[in-house]
C-alpha cells in the first residue's frame, strides 16, 4: 500500500516537473536557471514519507471524495515560492493578454481569499481560443503583466484642470470687459427711449382700468402709508392683468461666458429660441401682440406704467464678460448626432403593426365579427361617418430654459417715502422685495455685478448695492473697481455721460440710502471673502509692501473651519503702504534720517525685468537681510537745491530728476516741450534736461528725457524761442508745399504744350472724331517730368551745337575723315 502511494507520489511529481516547462507562468524563466540536481533532490524529499509523524489511519472515503482530496494535496514546487517572492520586485511586467484556452489554478492563502471575497469577476467563456492566436506558439510564451496602465490613466484625470490666466490675458480681458459694458449701457439706454414712445404707450394704455389708474395715482392728502399701500395695490392689480395677457415666446439676455478653447467657437450656433434683433417698429408690434421675451415684457411693463403717469425706472442687470479665470465656461459644442444607439433603435420599433390584416378576416367588419349569429355576417351595418371637429388643438408651447431670476425689472417711485421700490411681475412676482432678485453664485445664466436703473429722461444710476447681499465681500471682486487702480474713476466717468448734470434732493436721499446699505453689510464669515475687502483685512492677505500701524486693535476673529486656528480681523484703515527709499524718491519723497524700517522685504530668487516698478527697487548687495521699506509717515517731500544766479542744479549725468511736479527746484521752471533744450541752447542760458522716467526693453532701462528745467526768469524767453522755432518750421513746410504745387502746375503746363504740338496741324473736327487718338494722346501727355526736362535740354543743346561735332568744326567737304 505504501509502495503504491510512493509510486503515485513519484509519478505525480514527475508529471508535475514534466509539465512545468509548458506552462506560461511568470516564474518559468527563473526555474530554468536552477540546476537539475537540485530539482531531483526536491522531488525525492517530497516523495519520501515523514518519519517524525506517525501515519494516520485512512478513513473510509465517501463517493466523490477522492477528487476533492486529490485537489487539496500540496504542489511540490510550492516550496520554492519563498525564494521567488524575494526576487519578485526585480521583475518587469508587460501587458500581454493571457491565452483564453489555458486555465491556471492559483493557490492562495486563507487571508488572501477573505480579502478577495468582495471582488466581482466577469464571466468569460474559455471554451475556444481566439482565431488569431496559435495554441502551439502560446505554450512557449511568457506571461507578463503591466500594472502601470491604470496608474497612467488615473494620473490623466488630475491633469485636466483650468490653468490661471496670464497677466497679458487678464489685461486683454479687462479691455474686453470695458467695451462690453459700454455696449450694454448703450443697448439699455436705447430700449429705455423706446419705452417713452407715444405709439407704444397709446397701445398699452387701454389695458388699464379706471380703478387701476386710481390706485396707481393716489391722492396727496393721504398719509405716507396710505399712498404707499395704494400704489402697491395698483401694481398688484396691473401685474395680475399683465401676466395673463403677455406670452413669453423667446429667450432673453443671459450671462456671457468665455470659451476654454478657440475650437469651441468654430461651430457655435445661437439657440433657436433666442431673442431676435428688434427695431422700434418691431417693439411697437410687440406692444400690440404682447408677445416676446421676458426682457421685452419688462420693458413694455415699464412703458405701461409710464403711460399711467407713474415714475418708473427701467432696471437692467448687465451681463458682461468676466475678466477673471473662475466661473463657468461656454463648454464644448454639441457633437453631431451619428449612429443611433441600441436603446434608441429599440425605442423606435413599434410594438405592433396596426396596418396588418389577416386575409381571412380582412373583408369582414369588426362589428359583424363580434356578433354571435351564424348569418350575422350577411348583415351590412350602415357606415357612420364621424364629423370632423372644426376646433384645432393649439400647439404645445416649447419650454424656454432660463434663469429663475430676472435680468430686467422696473423700479417705481414711492412718493410718500421718497424711495425707489422694485417691481417684477413676470419672473419672481415680487414687489418691494429687492432681496429676491439676486441670483445665487451657482446660476449659470445670470450673474449680478452691475445693476443700472434708467429714468424716463435718460438718467442712469448704479443701484447694485440695493440688491446684493455681500457687495463688499463678493460682488465688488467681479467689478472693474477691483481689477484696476483707476477702475472706480473709469466707471464714474462712464456714468457721467448718462447724468443730468446736477444732483436733486431725491438723488441725495438715494445716495445716503445706498451708502448706509453698504456700511451695514455684516462681516464676512469665511477667510476668502476678506481678501481685497474695502473695510476689513487679515494679516495673511496683506501684500508685500503693506503693514499694520503700531498698536492696531482687532475687530474680531475668524477661523478656517471649525478646527482651524483663529485669526485676528483688522480694519482696512489700519493698513499702511510701505515702499523702499528708491520708490519713495520716484514718488517725490525722501525718507527721514535715522528712521527704523517697518519691514524688510525678502530677496526674491529672480528679479523682475522692470526693477523700477518693483517696490523693493534695486537691492543693495551689502544688504543681506532684505530691502528695508518705510511708510509715508517716515518720509517728507523731496526738494532739489534751489536755482541761484541762473545756475540749475544737475546730477552726475548732467540732467535733473523730475518724476513729479513737486521736484522742480525752487527758483526754476519746467518747460515741457521737446524743443526746450534747443531753445535754451540758442539763448545760451543754463538748463538741465528733465529725466521723467525710464523705458525698459528686456532687463536694460533707458532714461526718458522730456523738456528742460531753466531759471524762472528765463522761462518766458525760452517759450518765445520755442514759438519762433515752430513758426519757422511752419514756414519751411509752407515753402515745401508751394514748391510741390508749382512742380505739379509746371508738369501740367508742359503736358498741355506737348498736346498742342501734337495736334497743331489737325483740324478740330478730325480730332473730335478720333477717340483712339485722343486716348493715346492722353496717355502720352502723362509723361515723367524728368524725361521732358531731359528732352528739352537735348533739343536745346542740339540746336546750339548743330555746327559742331565732338568739339570740332564739321567741314561740308569731309565726312568721317574721307573725301566724299
Amino acid at each position: 500500500m505504501a509502495g503504491r502511494k510512493r509510486a503515485a507520489s513519484r509519478n505525480h511529481a514527475t508529471n508535475a516537473t514534466a509539465s512545468r516547462p509548458s506552462r506560461s507562468t511568470r516564474s518559468s524563466a527563473r526555474r530554468a536557471d536552477i540546476p537539475d540536481i537540485y530539482q531531483e533532490m526536491l522531488v525525492e524529499a517530497v516523495s519520501q514519507p515523514s518519519t517524525t509523524l506517525p501515519e494516520r489511519p485512512l478513513k473510509r472515503r465517501r463517493p466523490g471524495q477522492r477528487n476533492e482530496q486529490a485537489a487539496k494535496k500540496p504542489d511540490p514546487p510550492e516550496m520554492t515560492s519563498k525564494s521567488e517572492d524575494e526576487n519578485e520586485d526585480d521583475v518587469q511586467f508587460e501587458d500581454v493578454p493571457p491565452p483564453a484556452a489555458t486555465i491556471e489554478t492559483v493557490y492562495r492563502d486563507s487571508d488572501e481569499e477573505e480579502d478577495d471575497d468582495e471582488i466581482q469577476f466577469e464571466d468569460v467563456d474559455f471554451s475556444f481560443p481566439p482565431p488569431d492566436i496559435d495554441p502551439a506558439e502560446d505554450r512557449n510564451k511568457d506571461l507578463e503583466l503591466d500594472f502601470s496602465a491604470r496608474t497612467a490613466a488615473s494620473a490623466q484625470k488630475t491633469v485636466d484642470r483650468r490653468k490661471p490666466i496670464s497677466k497679458e490675458e487678464k489685461n486683454r480681458r479687462i479691455e474686453i470687459h470695458k467695451t462690453h459694458l459700454l455696449c450694454l449701457l448703450a443697448y439699455v439706454a436705447r430700449r429705455n427711449r423706446w419705452c417713452n414712445d407715444a405709439a407704444v404707450q397709446d397701445t398699452l394704455r387701454p389695458l388699464l382700468t379706471k380703478k387701476m389708474l386710481k390706485y396707481l395715482n393716489p391722492d396727496s392728502d393721504l398719509t405716507q402709508f396710505g399712498q404707499a399701500q395704494s400704489l402697491k395695490d395698483g401694481l398688484q392689480q396691473v401685474a395680475t392683468m399683465y401676466k395673463t395677457k403677455f406670452q413669453i415666446t423667446e429667450r432673453g439676455l443671459r450671462r456671457s461666458l468665455w470659451a476654454e478653447k478657440e475650437e469651441h467657437l468654430q461651430n457655435y450656433q445661437l439657440p433657436d429660441d433666442v431673442e431676435s434683433p428688434m427695431e422700434k417698429p418691431d417693439f411697437r408690434e410687440a406692444a400690440k401682440s404682447l408677445r416676446g421675451s421676458r426682457d421685452v415684457g419688462a420693458q413694455l411693463y415699464c412703458a405701461l406704467l409710464r403711460s399711467a403717469g407713474v415714475e418708473a425706472r427701467l432696471v437692467c442687470s448687465l451681463q458682461p464678460l468676466s475678466f477673471t479665470s473662475g466661473g463657468p465656461s461656454l463648454g464644448k459644442p454639441p457633437k453631431p448626432k451619428g449612429k443611433l444607439s441600441i436603446e434608441e433603435q429599440y425605442a423606435r420599433i413599434t410594438k405592433y403593426d396596426s396596418t396588418f390584416e389577416s386575409p381571412a378576416t380582412s373583408d369582414i367588419s369588426p362589428i359583424r365579427r363580434r356578433l354571435g349569429h351564424p348569418n350575422a355576417t350577411a348583415f351590412h351595418a350602415p357606415t357612420i361617418s364621424q364629423a370632423s371637429s372644426s376646433r384645432v388643438t393649439p400647439p404645445t408651447p416649447k419650454r424656454i430654459r432660463e434663469s429663475s431670476y430676472p435680468v430686467y425689472w422696473v423700479e417705481v417711485l414711492d412718493e410718500g417715502h421718497q424711495k425707489w421700490q422694485p417691481a417684477d411681475p413676470l419672473v419672481t412676482d415680487s414687489f418691494w422685495k429687492p432681496q429676491k432678485l439676486e441670483p445665487p453664485a451657482s446660476d449659470r445664466d445670470n450673474c449680478m455685478t452691475y445693476v443700472v436703473a434708467f429714468e424716463a429722461d435718460g438718467t442712469a444710476k448704479d443701484v447694485t448695492r440695493r440688491y446684493t447681499k455681500a457687495y463688499n465681500a463678493k460682488t465688488r471682486k467681479m467689478r472693474i473697481e477691483s481689477a484696476e487702480s483707476t477702475g472706480e474713476r473709469w466707471w464714474q466717468k462712464v456714468l457721467r455721460a448718462f447724468s443730468r448734470g446736477y444732483i436733486t434732493d431725491l438723488d441725495q436721499i438715494e445716495n445716503n440710502e445706498l451708502t448706509a446699505i453698504q456700511m451695514r453689510e455684516p462681516m464676512p464669515r469665511n477667510i476668502a471673502d476678506f481678501k481685497d475687502h474695502p473695510i476689513y483685512a487679515l494679516e495673511r492677505h496683506l501684500r508685500r509692501n503693506e503693514v499694520l500701524v503700531p498698536g492696531a486693535s482687532a475687530s474680531g476673529t475668524v477661523g478656517a473651519g471649525s478646527t482651524g486656528p483663529l485669526e485676528k480681523i483688522y480694519r482696512r484703515s489700519d493698513v499702511r503702504v510701505a515702499h523702499s527709499r528708491e520708490k519713495w524718491y520716484r514718488m517725490g519723497r525722501e525718507v527721514l534720517p535715522n528712521e527704523i524700517p517697518v519691514k524688510f522685504l525678502p530677496k526674491r530668487p529672480k528679479q523682475k525685468m522692470n526693477s523700477f516698478d518693483d517696490d523693493g527697487g534695486d537691492d543693495d548687495p551689502s544688504e543681506t537681510v532684505g530691502t528695508p521699506i518705510y511708510t509715508m509717515d517716515q518720509t517728507v517731500v523731496f526738494r532739489h537745491p534751489p536755482v541761484i544766479n541762473g545756475r540749475v542744479p544737475k546730477n552726475r549725468f548732467g540732467n535733473l530728476d523730475l518724476y513729479v511736479p513737486s521736484m522742480v527746484p525752487e527758483g526754476g521752471a519746467y518747460v515741457a516741450d521737446e524743443l526746450a533744450t534747443r531753445a535754451a541752447f540758442i539763448l545760451g542760458i543754463d538748463y538741465a534736461p528733465a529725466l521723467t522716467g525710464f523705458q525698459f526693453k528686456g532687463r536694460q532701462g533707458t532714461a526718458v528725457l522730456h523738456g528742460a528745467v531753466v531759471a524762472a526768469e528765463n522761462e518766458e524767453a525760452v517759450r518765445a524761442v520755442i514759438g519762433g522755432i515752430h513758426d519757422q518750421a511752419a514756414e519751411f513746410e509752407k515753402e515745401r508745399r508751394t514748391r510741390e504745387v508749382l512742380k505739379a502746375w509746371r508738369l501740367f503746363l508742359m503736358n498741355l504744350r506737348v498736346r498742342q504740338r501734337i495736334w497743331a496741324d489737325v483740324d478740330s473736327e478730325e480730332e473730335a472724331d478720333d477717340p483712339e487718338a485722343m486716348h493715346l494722346d492722353t496717355g502720352k501727355a502723362v509723361a515723367d517730368e524728368h524725361d521732358l526736362e531731359d528732352a528739352d535740354a537735348d533739343a536745346a543743346q542740339q540746336s546750339e551745337n548743330s555746327d559742331e561735332a565732338g568739339g570740332f568744326m564739321v567741314d561740308d567737304d569731309y565726312a568721317g575723315g574721307f573725301m566724299t
